[in-house]
């Protein structure tokens, strides 16, 4: 093999890596210079640039009423998806019972089905209960639908976790009730916040298991469906700008979180004797 050879594969390696990052990536910042675009959607590249689509967008009553729809069903699913998670979390790292290895792989499967059954099969069930759909069905699908999440990541907290603390508390004369609340919830406390950023922000763009489950207030990704069936228009891309900002700000505050919770766990175990 020459010297060459592999200067060339790297550089065959680096090229076909900027294709692949361009077909990602190469859509959303057309997407973001267009929603700039006086002109609108029409012509490429854009000459003249406007904040009017933007101006258009905080003045659309129908828009911001989406979004206070998926701000709602957002901050519930986080408050129920953390809840059951850390109770699916707490019994697998704690309990030993029949059936756990069934009982784990069940509730990891929303990670594995995809979006079109689980809607469907929530649709059903709540058909088969009698519950009108609503904003509440949304809430339950997503709350649901977004348990794995929250029970992976404080599954994975909970095995990080020094149980010697919990232990002390209890030789102390706490009660468990009192450990739990006062050793444990704060020992979870990135794994909470990481799991709670992760689960809002899937909780915003969901729109397979929403479609199946909503009634007559819409969110906000179905608002935005709804509207390009009559057509591409710049007060769209400006909105789909804002939420693509907001997704990114909040997968980069979790992953923030979880590099600080890392590099604790590693500080740690250096300071063990």
């Amino acid at each position: 093999m020459s010297p060459s050879t592999p200067t060339r594969r790297s550089r065959l390696l680096t090229i076909y890596a900027a294709l692949v990052f361009a077909f990602i990536y190469l859509p959303i910042v057309i997407l973001i210079l267009y929603s700039f675009n006086r002109d609108g959607v029409g012509g490429f590249p854009p000459r003249h640039f406007t904040f009017e689509w933007y101006r258009q967008l905080f003045a659309d009553g129908p828009i911001w009423d989406s979004v206070l729809n998926s701000l709602i069903v957002a901050a519930g699913s986080v408050v129920l998806s953390l809840t059951l998670g850390l109770l699916a979390a707490l019994a697998l790292d704690r309990a030993n019972f029949p059936g756990k290895a069934l009982f784990r792989r069940l509730v990891l499967l929303p990670l594995i089905l995809p979006g079109i059954i689980t809607g469907l099969s929530l649709l059903m069930f709540a058909v088969v209960s009698g519950v009108q759909l609503s904003l509440f069905t949304v809430f339950l699908g997503h709350g649901t639908a977004l348990i794995s999440v929250a029970t992976t990541e404080l599954f994975a907290g909970l095995q990080k976790m020094d149980r010697a603390q919990e232990e002390a508390s209890l030789d102390l004369g706490a009660t468990p009730w009192q450990t739990f609340w006062r050793v444990t919830l704060p020992n979870l406390k990135l794994s909470l916040i990481a799991a709670g950023l992760l689960i809002f922000t899937l909780s915003m763009d969901e729109i397979a298991v929403t479609f199946f489950l909503i009634g007559r207030d819409n969110t906000l990704p179905l608002e935005i469906w709804g509207r390009l069936r009559r057509g591409i228009t710049p007060e769209i891309n400006a909105v789909s700008t804002l939420i693509f900002a907001v997704s990114v700000g909040l997968i980069v505050i979790w992953y923030r979180v979880r590099t600080r919770g890392l590099g604790a766990d590693a500080q740690e175990l250096l300071e063990r004797p």
